[in-house]
């Protein structure tokens, strides 16, 4: 108990040296696992509100939603985030929702992912709002809790309700998408997630006497061997290739003396647009599962379609800003996993995605630099700066 108490007063000590770091402190001291909260929004409407903001919560159901803007007239610049986290797990080396600074991290559950970059985000807002009060067109923020969820009741319900949203000229999305240093990797586009959830059907039986029993997990063998050989595509100049995992496989009783009658599967395809869509690959493990000849039932959900920005203003923004900041233009990439960015990308609105580190993110012990969030607090600033 001592411990926890030297290590809170240690942050406290040391981050009144930056705005930033306070802040992301304060986000990561609130436990606000899917769809709850936490408070975060509540404390972050205070702040920009203080700072002349027009400020709306949009709840739906158990999920929050903050829709926060500046000016009123076009170009609308939208910056997105969620200050949701996932499940903590056991093993950490600190309470995980017990801010840390220490040696230059600072690690809390969210720090990467993304209570850090939505820190920066609004400090940014803050010192531009501060500098430029009759800025050109609209400064916004959108936040939601359920974007580690189900998705459905965050911006995707807020982008449908809001009409003004899907008019937006540029969203710039806070997800960890750094690698080895700050900036040096942002996203404009992301791949599509498709899930398949399979139950394969055989017939119970004893162990001892298989030819009165079919054994769904040994039907099951030669599937999964095929949908994990299957080429999908060789990806193109803006998608890596699309690939398959499997992530569940559940049969059995429990016991050692009985073929199961069931066994359910669940994988998911990552997939670029030269996959040809996501009728083309449910037709293509249907296609298997019928060579098989098997007994089952498949089900389908759609996670996200994949989306790309071509280069924009935007674009051109978050490279000048990183330039100034970190001495370095990023690499592109629409790799790693899914955003809510890819509920405005389909409106026409050009969005990148530009945050701190991902190493860590989704891990125990989740870190990130504690610089890289003061000068990610910078770097949004100077966009800000470039497009209004």
């Amino acid at each position: 108990m001592a411990r926890t108490s030297l290590q809170v007063y240690h942050i406290q000590v040391k981050i009144t040296l930056d705005p930033t770091l306070q802040l992301a402190c304060e986000l990561l001291r609130r436990p606000s696992v899917t769809p709850v909260d936490g408070g975060c929004q509540a404390l972050l409407a205070e702040r920009l509100g203080a700072r002349g903001c027009r400020v709306l919560h949009l709840p739906f159901g158990e999920v929050s939603n903050l829709w926060v803007s500046h000016g009123s007239a076009a170009p609308l610049f939208v910056l997105l985030g969620h200050t949701d986290v996932v499940p903590p797990g056991p093993g950490w080396a600190h309470a995980p929702f017990v801010p840390e600074l220490r040696d230059g991290w600072l690690s809390g559950r969210g720090a990467a992912d993304m209570k850090g970059a939505v820190a920066a985000m609004v400090t940014a807002m803050e010192r531009f709002i501060d500098a430029c009060p009759g800025h050109a067109g609209t400064l916004a923020l959108l936040l939601t809790s359920d974007e580690e969820g189900t998705a459905l009741e965050g911006v995707r319900r807020v982008v449908a309700e809001r009409p003004e949203l899907r008019q937006a000229d540029w969203c710039l999305v806070g997800e960890a998408t750094s690698g080895a240093r700050l900036g040096d990797v942002v996203r404009n586009g992301r791949r599509g997630s498709l899930n398949g959830h399979l139950w394969i059907r055989g017939i119970q039986g004893h162990v001892a006497h298989p030819q009165r029993a079919r054994n769904p997990i040994h039907q099951a063998c030669p599937v999964i061997e095929g949908l994990c050989a299957m080429v999908w595509d060789a990806g193109d100049a803006d998608f890596p290739p699309s690939t398959l995992q499997c992530s569940n496989v559940q049969a059995g009783t429990g016991v050692e003396n009985v073929i199961p009658g069931e066994l359910q599967l669940t994988f998911n395809i990552r997939h670029g647009p030269a996959a040809g869509g996501t009728q083309a690959l449910q037709q293509r493990v249907q296609s298997l599962l019928e060579q098989h000849g098997l007994e089952y039932r498949l089900d389908w959900t759609v996670s996200a379609e994949p989306f790309h920005s071509p280069p924009g203003p935007l674009l051109d923004a978050v490279r000048y800003a990183l330039q100034q900041q970190v001495g370095a233009a990023p690499e592109l990439s629409t790799g790693g996993g899914t955003s809510d960015g890819r509920f405005l990308a389909p409106h026409g609105v050009e969005v990148v995605e530009l945050g701190p580190a991902c190493a860590t993110a989704h891990q125990v012990d989740e870190r990130v630099r504690a610089e890289d969030l003061v000068v990610l607090s910078r770097v949004y600033q100077q966009i800000m700066e470039r497009l209004l």
